[in-house]
C-alpha cells in the first residue's frame, strides 16, 4: 500500500496530494496563507484569476507543508514512543485546519466557469480530505489526536501466550501456519481483545471510532456532503451512487469464481477438521482460513489443493536456499522494473528505506511505500522476511513508488493515483509476472512445471486473488453505514459480522457480542485507509495484466504470462503512469487497456482453468451457506 499515514495526518489534502511532498512550512506561515485567502475572497465575486491564484496557493503549501509532515510521519511510523506520536499530532492537526480551510474556500468556486484542468483541481482539494475535520475551534486538534491514538494502539498490540507477550506480527505467522482450531481460536479472540480494552488516556478503540466518525460527519456536511462515505466515494469521477452500483457490478463478475471457491475450500477443511469444527450447512469460522482477518486463504494452501497439482517447488524454500535476503528480494523487485525500461532506484532509497525490522524499538511494521518530497526520495517501509509472500509484496510496494516517481512533474494536487485502485494494481500486475517461467530466468528453478500443475498455481494465486475481493469490498460498505449512521456503537459488531457472512460466508469462532468492535482488530479501520480501491485493484490488476501479454505478443493462457523483459509494456505503462490524477481515471484506464470500463472478466479469464475445476470438485456438494 501508500503510505496512508501521511495522508490520514495531513487530513486535508494528503489523499490529494499521493506523497507528492515538500520542505517545511510553519503553522504561522499556514494559517496566514489561509486567512490571507480567506480576507480578499470575501470582498468580490470570485474570477478565474482569484481561482488561479488559489491554486497556487495550495500548490505551495503542498510542496512545502507536505515534505515537513511526511517526515515527521515517517519518524513516528519508525520510531514509535511518546515523543514521536505527539509531534505527529501537532503536525496531523495543523495540515489538518489548513486543509479544512482550503476545502471550505474551494467551494467559493463552485458556480465559476473554469478551464477544465482548473476545475478538476478544485474539486480535488475539496475531496482530498480522508478526514475532515469542523472548522469550529478544537475539532482538528481533537480529530488528530482521536486519530492517532487509534493508530499506535494497533501498531503496538500485543497478546499475551503461555506466559509471553507476542506482536501481530508474529501472530499472523502463526495464524498462517497452526493447524489446531483450539489454539488458532485462542490467538483470534486474544487479537480482538486489543481493540476493547482502555488505552492510557482511558478510552477505547472503539469509542475513539465512535467519535472520530462523529467529528469527521460534521467537517464533511460543511462542504456539502452527506457524510464521510458519500465523501470518499464521490473521489472517483461518478456520482457517490453511482460508484456503488459500479463496485457491486464488479463483485457480480466474479461473485461465481468465489462461491465454487468458497465450497470447495469448506469441504476440504471439513476434511481436516470434520462436521464440529466445519459443518457443511454453514459459513466457515474466520481463524481456520490461515489469515487473521480471513481476508486471503494462501496459507491454507496446503489442505485444500488439488493432490497431484504440486508445481515442484516451494517458492519460500527456494529464496532461502540461494541465498536471498531481504536485500536481494527488493533488489529482485527493482531488476523487473529495470526489464521494463524504467530507471533504477536512488541511492538514496536503499539509505532511507526500512526493508527489515529494527530489533530496538517499535515501529509500524504494515508494508507501505513513501515519496517524502514529491520528487525522489522514495522509500519502502517492511518488516521484510524471507518467504514468497513478502517476495511478492516487494514488488506491489515498488510498484507505488515508480507510479510515484512516474508522475512526480505533475502538479502536487495531480500527483496520485488516477483512481485509488491504480496505486494499488500497479504492483501488483507486476507481481502476476511471477511466473514459473519468470522464476526459471532469475535462475531459481532449472525448468518450469507442465500445463497439468497449472490448477495447482492457480489455486494458490486464487486463494489470496479471489479469496480477497468479498473481503476488500465489505471493508467500505460497513464504514458506509456507520457514517451513514445505519450503524451506531451498539451495532457496530452486529454490522460487520452481518456483512462478512453475507458476502464472504465466514463467521466467528465464538459468539461476539455488541461490547467487542472486531472490526478494529484490521489496520485499516483505526488507520482510516478507504479499502474500495483494494476491491478496485484487484479488479484492475487482471485487465492491466491481461492488456500487457497483449501488447507484448503474448498468444497462451492468461495465466502463464509474463511481461518480464517487454521494454513496449514499460513505455506505454509509464505513459499512463506520468499521468498521475490529471484526467479522469476512464481516460488513464483507456491509455494504457483501451477501454474506459474496469471489467472483471479478464480475472475470470485468468483463472478459467480453475473454475473448471472446482466445479467438477463440487458436483454433488451442497454449496452456499
Amino acid at each position: 500500500m501508500i503510505n496512508r499515514q501521511f495522508r490520514q495526518r495531513l487530513g486535508a489534502f494528503a489523499a490529494v496530494s499521493s506523497l507528492a511532498l515538500i520542505a517545511a512550512c510553519t503553522q504561522q506561515e499556514t494559517t496566514n496563507t489561509a486567512d490571507t485567502t480567506t480576507e480578499s475572497s470575501a470582498q468580490s465575486e470570485p474570477t478565474v484569476a482569484d481561482a488561479q491564484a488559489f491554486i497556487e496557493e495550495v500548490e505551495k503549501f503542498y510542496r512545502e507543508f507536505g515534505e515537513y509532515s511526511a517526515r515527521v510521519a515517517w519518524v513516528n511510523a519508525t520510531y514509535i514512543n511518546y515523543d514521536t506520536d505527539w509531534l505527529n499530532t501537532q503536525v496531523s492537526t495543523e495540515g489538518t485546519e489548513a486543509g479544512v480551510k482550503f476545502a471550505n474556500q474551494a467551494k467559493r468556486f463552485n458556480d465559476l466557469e473554469l478551464p477544465a484542468e482548473m476545475r478538476r483541481k478544485i474539486e480535488i482539494i475539496k475531496l482530498g480530505l480522508n478526514l475532515p475535520a469542523p472548522e469550529r475551534p478544537g475539532a482538528a486538534k481533537e480529530l488528530s489526536e482521536i486519530n492517532t491514538r487509534m493508530a499506535s494502539t494497533y501498531a503496538t498490540g500485543k497478546i499475551e501466550l503461555d506466559g509471553e507477550q507476542v506482536s501481530r506480527v508474529d501472530l499472523e505467522e502463526m495464524m498462517g501456519n497452526i493447524r489446531d482450531p483450539e489454539r488458532l481460536q485462542e490467538i483470534w479472540v486474544k487479537w480482538r481483545e486489543i481493540p476493547v480494552a482502555q488505552n492510557e488516556n482511558g478510552t477505547t478503540m472503539k469509542e475513539d471510532y465512535a467519535a472520530m466518525a462523529a467529528i469527521a460527519n460534521e467537517g464533511a456536511r460543511e462542504l456539502g456532503f452527506d457524510d464521510v462515505g458519500t465523501m470518499w466515494r464521490a473521489r472517483y469521477d461518478l456520482p457517490p451512487a453511482e460508484f456503488a452500483a459500479e463496485t457491486d457490478r464488479l463483485w457480480g463478475q466474479v461473485k461465481p469464481l468465489y462461491d465454487e471457491l468458497h465450497c470447495h475450500v469448506r469441504a476440504k477443511l471439513n476434511e481436516t477438521y470434520g462436521d464440529d469444527v466445519v459443518p457443511l450447512d454453514q459459513p466457515i469460522r474466520a481463524d481456520l482460513l490461515g489469515n487473521m482477518w480471513a481476508q486471503s486463504w494462501g496459507n491454507i494452501y496446503d489442505l485444500v489443493a488439488p493432490g497431484d497439482a504440486d508445481p515442484g517447488y516451494d517458492l519460500t524454500a527456494l529464496l532461502k536456499n540461494n541465498g536471498y535476503d531481504a536485500v536481494k528480494m527488493v533488489e529482485t523487485g527493482e531488476a523487473f522494473f529495470s526489464s521494463l525500461g524504467f530507471e533504477p532506484l536512488p541511492e538514496t532509497f536503499w539509505e532511507r528505506s526500512q526493508i527489515t525490522k529494527p530489533a530496538d524499538r517499535e515501529v509500524a511494521c504494515h508494508a507501505s511505500a513513501w515519496n517524502l518530497d514529491g520528487q525522489d526520495d522514495i522509500r519502502i517501509k517492511m518488516c521484510t522476511k524471507v518467504n514468497a509472500d513478502d517476495f511478492q509484496t516487494v514488488h506491489h510496494e515498488l510498484g507505488h513508488n515508480y507510479y510515484q516517481r512516474a508522475y512526480k512533474d505533475q502538479s502536487p494536487i495531480f500527483q496520485g493515483g488516477a483512481n485509488g485502485g491504480f496505486h494499488e494494481a500497479i504492483g501488483d500486475m507486476v507481481a502476476l509476472s511471477i511466473t514459473p517461467d519468470y522464476l526459471q530466468q532469475l535462475g531459481l528453478i532449472d525448468q518450469t512445471p507442465d500445463a497439468s500443475k497449472d490448477v495447482g498455481l492457480l489455486m494458490a494465486q486464487a486463494l489470496e486473488k479471489v479469496a480477497f475481493e468479498p473481503f476488500g469490498l465489505l471493508m467500505d460498505k460497513w464504514r458506509w453505514q456507520v457514517f451513514s449512521g445505519e450503524l451506531t456503537p451498539e451495532t457496530y459488531n452486529q454490522g460487520w459480522w452481518d456483512l462478512r457472512e453475507e458476502y464472504q460466508g465466514i463467521r466467528p469462532p465464538v459468539e461476539r457480542s455488541a461490547d467487542y468492535f472486531d472490526a478494529g482488530g484490521k489496520y485499516h479501520i483505526p488507520n482510516n485507509v478507504s479499502y474500495t480501491r483494494y476491491f478496485i485493484a484487484h479488479i484492475l490488476q487482471f485487465q492491466f495484466h491481461k492488456a500487457a501479454c497483449e501488447l507484448a505478443g503474448w498468444e497462451g493462457p492468461l495465466h502463464r504470462c509474463s511481461i518480464y523483459g517487454s521494454e513496449a509494456v514499460g513505455e506505454k505503462f509509464n505513459a499512463m503512469l506520468e499521468m498521475g490524477q490529471s484526467k479522469p481515471w476512464p481516460e488513464a484506464l483507456e491509455a494504457f487497456t483501451g477501454t474506459r470500463e474496469m471489467d472483471g472478466s479478464a480475472m475470470v479469464e485468468y483463472f478459467a482453468p480453475l473454475m473448471e475445476y472446482l466445479q467438477e470438485q463440487n458436483e454433488g456438494r451442497s454449496c452456499g451457506w
